[in-house]
């Protein structure tokens, strides 16, 4: 699958917003932000929510894997994924699906989600866990490259893995859903595929589940750029209050570039109200958890009914040959 060239498109009313001198830098700390993690959000929220469980790793005999895979370098700088999938090679190539860590583009690891890899792995997809750089070492859109970096490798590396390159998939939660409808909306787009972008190999991926991320950062109802009591996650990301930079914060929304050729989505959604913004304007396939906290797909009782729908979902997304 060939991508575009990088100069067969520009988008002139985006490329002056994206840098600029007033950008302010005072985010990157180059430390691991830990504020977010299993551990605090079930610590969070069990106080709401007593019966929750937190889903520990797996062990299936049945699925390998290999940990600490280095997909790109930006200069020193390792940017690790992991892959799970199964011991028995397949006759038929498998889908793929790469799995973004949330964690307000600032926190989060992409361990937090090795159970829902290793899960999704068992039932035969080929899962990728892939790391990005936050907003404590790079702005807004350092991480869209590297997960479309992520993207490449996956398909550079398909017959390693046994992966049919028509099957890739984007899954993320929180901000890694947010990242994930981005790679839905922004396949092969110029403007956001780096310094990569000229290796003719496709960005675009065939299938997105949005797991509570945001669609749209000018939303009326989106609460990221409210500064009134801290610097929001989105803030600190872009490098611009929402009302220094509209025009960023519009360009960096999966909203802003859905399109007729946007690849079929799965929303799962808690029931957090404002985590929906724009939820309906791009809607495909929906189902909200009632009564749900955000981090629910962290917890029982709602990791396995998370994995079946996204399994359902895929399956008729991408019917078994008969």
């Amino acid at each position: 699958m060939s991508g575009k060239n990088c100069s067969t498109l520009v988008f002139l009313l985006f490329i002056p917003i994206i840098v600029s001198f007033s950008q302010s830098r005072i985010g990157i700390t180059g430390k691991p932000d830990s504020s977010y993690s299993s551990r605090v959000a079930y610590e969070q929220t069990v106080k709401t929510h007593p019966d929750i469980k937190l889903i520990k790793e797996f062990r299936f005999e049945t699925v390998n894997e290999k940990r600490n895979i280095i997909y790109r370098k930006i200069g020193d700088r390792e940017l690790k994924l992991e892959a799970f999938y199964l011991k028995e090679k397949s006759n038929v190539p498998a889908v793929a699906i790469l799995i973004i860590h949330g964690g307000g583009w600032r926190s989060g690891n992409r361990t937090q989600h090795y159970p829902l890899a290793q899960k999704l792995a068992s039932l035969g997809y080929v899962c990728f866990t892939p790391e990005y750089r936050l907003s404590t070492e790079a702005l807004f859109p350092a991480a869209i490259y590297d997960i479309k970096d992520a993207i490449r490798w996956v398909r550079k590396n398909a017959t390693t893995y046994n992966i049919d390159t028509a099957k890739v998939v984007a899954m993320g939660f929180s901000a890694g859903g947010e990242l994930s409808a981005f790679m839905g909306t922004t396949g092969n787009m110029p403007l956001f595929e780096g310094e990569s972008c000229c290796e003719n190999i496709s960005t675009r991926v065939n299938a997105v589940v949005d797991i509570d991320g945001t669609l749209s950062f000018v939303h009326p109802d989106c609460r990221e750029g409210d500064d009134s009591k801290r610097i929001s996650a989105a803030t600190y990301w872009f490098g611009y209050p929402k009302k220094d930079n509209l025009k960023l914060w519009e360009a960096a929304s999966p909203l802003s570039y859905v399109s007729g050729s946007t690849p079929p989505t799965l929303f799962l959604n808690s029931s957090v109200p404002w985590m929906h913004a724009g939820r309906q304007d791009y809607i495909n396939v929906l189902h909200e958890f009632e009564g749900s906290p955000h981090s629910f797909c962290l917890f029982d009782p709602w990791f396995e009914p998370t994995v079946k729908y996204m399994d359902d979902f895929l399956k008729k997304v991408f019917p078994a040959k008969k």
